[in-house]
C-alpha cells in the first residue's frame, strides 16, 4: 500500500501532537502485513510516534498480550497507565488482558470520524490515565 492511499483519521495530527507535547508516549500496534512506518512519516505523524510494534515483525498478531507487552517496554510505559486506542474490539481487546486501559473508536471509514481520536486527551493527564 502506498502512503497516499491511506488516509489518517481528520484529527490524529492534533492528536498526537498534544499528547507529545503533554509527554505522554505513543505506539502503534498492528496487525496490518506490511511496514506502516512509511505511511506515517508520509503524513506528518512519525515524530509523535515512539514504537511500532508489527505483528508480522513479531510473528504473533493481535489480540495476543505480548504485542501490546512489547509496545509498554519499549515506550517504558506501566501497562496499568496505559490506553490501548483501537477500532476492533476482539483484537484491541487483547491489551485489557495485560492490564492496560482500553477505548473504542467507532469502525468506520477515516472520514465518518472526524472527532473519534480526541476523547482521548480527556482520558489522559500528565502521562497518566484517568481512572
Amino acid at each position: 500500500m502506498t502512503p497516499a492511499a491511506w488516509s489518517p483519521y481528520p484529527d490524529a495530527a492534533d492528536v498526537l501532537r498534544a499528547l507529545h507535547e503533554r509527554g505522554i508516549g505513543v505506539g502503534v500496534v498492528s496487525n496490518i502485513g506490511w511496514d506502516l512506518r512509511p505511511v506515517f512519516r508520509a503524513h506528518g505523524l512519525d515524530p509523535y510516534v515512539g514504537t511500532y510494534v508489527l505483528s508480522y515483525e513479531l510473528g504473533v498478531q493481535k489480540p495476543d498480550p505480548r504485542l501490546f507487552a512489547t509496545a509498554c517496554e519499549a515506550l517504558g510505559a506501566d501497562p496499568g497507565q496505559t490506553l490501548m486506542v483501537g477500532d476492533d474490539r476482539r483484537a484491541d481487546g487483547g491489551a485489557a488482558a495485560l492490564g492496560c486501559g482500553v477505548h473504542f473508536v467507532d469502525h468506520l471509514p477515516a472520514s465518518r470520524r472526524p472527532d473519534q481520536l480526541r476523547p482521548v486527551l480527556d482520558l489522559v493527564a500528565d502521562g497518566r490515565m484517568k481512572k
